[in-house]
């Protein structure tokens, strides 16, 4: 069974920086696409990043140049990268997994994000 633990959540300021962990086991991580999504209250889940088994990298528009995605695949550990962030990016960050001819996504506990002053 796949298990995905985030980590690196937690409170900061507007304009200040987080580095989200999550931590993969149980699958062929070289062949799963990672991902990270975000789900603030009262909105739908939606996705934040993604990055292929291949290096291919897709961001929402709304982090798009101050969120970085990365992958340590030795690790088995997916990244986010989190800088200038804004009180519209207080969500809690989901780490999601999706291996290779699955058809299936696992996802993680989650890790509160609160950015306030």
């Amino acid at each position: 069974q796949v298990q995905l633990v985030e980590s690196g959540g937690g409170l900061v300021q507007p304009g200040g920086s987080l580095r989200l962990s999550c931590a993969a086991s149980g699958s062929r991580f070289s062949t799963t696409r990672m991902g990270w999504y975000r789900q603030a209250p009262g909105k739908q889940r939606e996705l934040v990043a993604i990055i292929t088994s291949g290096g291919v990298i897709n961001y929402a528009d709304s982090v798009k140049g101050r969120f970085t995605i990365s992958r340590d695949n030795a690790e088995n550990t997916a990244y986010l990268q989190m800088n200038n962030l804004k009180p519209e990016d207080t969500a809690v960050y989901y780490c999601n997994a999706r291996p290779l001819n699955k058809g299936i996504d696992y996802w993680g506990q989650g890790t509160q994000v609160t950015v306030s002053s």
